[in-house]
């Protein structure tokens, strides 16, 4: 068995703070803002063939997380993405992962007030492979249902991709993880469907899809474009609230996400779906989509 690295002790640089350093050397203190009040926003990026998909959508959102929490990045927009495609050279990745993260530091005591803690940036890549096989994912993965819910937009800031959001995330993941299930599916306050721990759901009735309304979620960048994919094809999208009781109805079911991409789902908890036509036919639609070169650009 090949030995496991930790994270922290692997080999190759990583973006910080406007220059490259080596990954081991990329470190913040103990008393850092972020790490004791979750002050901090991040994105979940992928890198095909050389070329980091919706790179633009990406930057932005994580700037409009930053915004929503109050958190000014010292950078431009501009700085950020070239940071992105920088940290891959610097490792000379072309297929990856690529997570840049912003958060408060350690100017200051760490209290709930945060206006001198500073603001650190970073921009890792690791390697993740782009193929995956269709066969295996048509299976479909088994989803378990969280006991935690999607807190209400006037409760939380739902609509920024913040680190505290996620806490329920990790712990619903690791409960299913050890009931045997590859992931949850997470309602909302209202008791609705919402999404899984980290990615969109769609489901498939009788030709069209449906998704809840992303109103205390994010919209995934993901999601949005399965759902341009789809009309495309002129696929009915219907973004709605969904209940509980709905599930029982649904043939197919997928879900979408950086990680994910569009991985098909057998199984919620007591709901059982069947991967069909429908979710194989996105599922190849988006795996070309992210592989597609960019337009030529007039000389």
């Amino acid at each position: 068995m090949a030995e496991i690295i930790p994270f922290d002790q692997r080999d190759g640089s990583l973006w910080l703070d406007g220059k490259i350093v080596p990954w081991r050397d990329a470190k913040a203190h103990v008393m850092t803002h972020g790490l004791h009040f979750a002050s901090c926003v991040f994105e979940g990026e992928r890198m095909y063939a050389g070329r980091i998909y919706k790179l633009d959508e990406h930057t932005k959102r994580l700037f409009h997380s930053a915004k929503i929490l109050g958190i000014e990045i010292p950078y431009t927009e501009e700085e950020i993405s070239r940071a992105c495609y920088q940290a891959a050279e610097a490792q000379s990745i072309v297929d990856g992962y690529v997570r840049p993260v912003a958060f408060r530091g350690a100017a200051t005591m760490p209290t709930v007030s945060a206006q001198k803690a500073g603001v650190r940036v970073a921009v890792a890549v690791w390697p993740w492979p782009s193929y995956f096989d269709p066969a295996e994912k048509l299976k479909g993965i088994r989803l378990d249902i969280s006991q935690w819910k999607r807190p209400a937009p006037d409760t939380a800031p739902t609509s920024a991709k913040a680190a505290g959001l996620y806490m329920i995330c990790t712990m619903s993941k690791h409960a299913a993880e050890a009931r045997g299930y590859a992931d949850a599916l997470m309602f909302d306050y209202r008791g609705l469907v919402a999404e899984a721990t980290g990615a969109n759901i769609f489901f498939v009735k009788e030709g069209k899809l449906h998704t809840p309304t992303p109103d205390c979620f994010l919209d995934g960048i993901t999601r949005r474009s399965v759902i341009a994919l789809a009309k495309a094809r002129q696929i009915p999208v219907h973004e709605r609230q969904i209940t509980r009781e709905e599930l029982t109805g649904f043939e197919e079911c997928f879900l979408t996400g950086t990680a994910a991409e569009v991985t098909p789902v057998s199984e919620i908890g007591p709901y059982l779906f069947k991967p069909g036509k429908l979710s194989e036919t996105l599922m190849n639609d988006y795996a070309e989509e992210v592989r597609r070169p960019p337009p030529a650009t007039a000389a």
